[in-house]
């Protein structure tokens, strides 16, 4: 199993959104990067679990805990003139870019960026380099354990 981070601005899907669609699941649409494109295509896996993101947002940070429910298939948004996302070098035959579907796991204790920042054992983490504007990164097994256990407990 491989671990992820995923980023949505929430003004367009928000965790609660996710909570109130359809199975809990949405197409991860509009990527328009192609490593992160490369990820799903070549990496993601059914059953992979991802940290849902908030971003581009007053308050940047996990909200949630989703698993990849699908395998890549093409965005249909890349076709759609009327989309912001829309690709007219991307065809029927040869699509550009993909997409997969994410199911909620759980709504979990938010986490702050600035606190994913002040975290020594996360120093590493691709989403904290410089320059790193990737909307879907890998996260290792240690960081997965050191946010899960440590960041999202509930405070008491």
């Amino acid at each position: 199993m491989r671990y992820w981070l995923m980023k949505s601005e929430p003004a367009d899907c928000s965790i609660d959104d996710l909570a109130t669609m359809p199975n809990q699941t949405v197409a991860w649409y509009g990527v328009r990067n192609y490593q992160a494109r490369n990820f799903m295509r070549d990496q993601m896996k059914i059953g992979d679990l991802a940290f849902f993101y908030h971003s581009s947002c007053p308050r940047p940070g996990i909200a949630g805990i989703v698993c990849i429910a699908s395998a890549a298939y093409p965005d249909d948004t890349q076709f759609d003139p009327k989309s912001r996302y829309f690709d007219p070098k991307s065809s029927q035959e040869e699509p550009r870019w993909l997409n997969v579907d994410v199911k909620l796991v759980e709504k979990t204790p938010f986490v702050d960026l600035s606190v994913l920042r002040d975290t020594e054992a996360l120093a590493s983490m691709r989403i904290l380099q410089k320059a790193n504007r990737l909307s879907i990164t890998p996260v290792d097994a240690e960081e997965w354990r050191t946010i899960t256990t440590r960041l999202m407990k509930p405070k008491t």
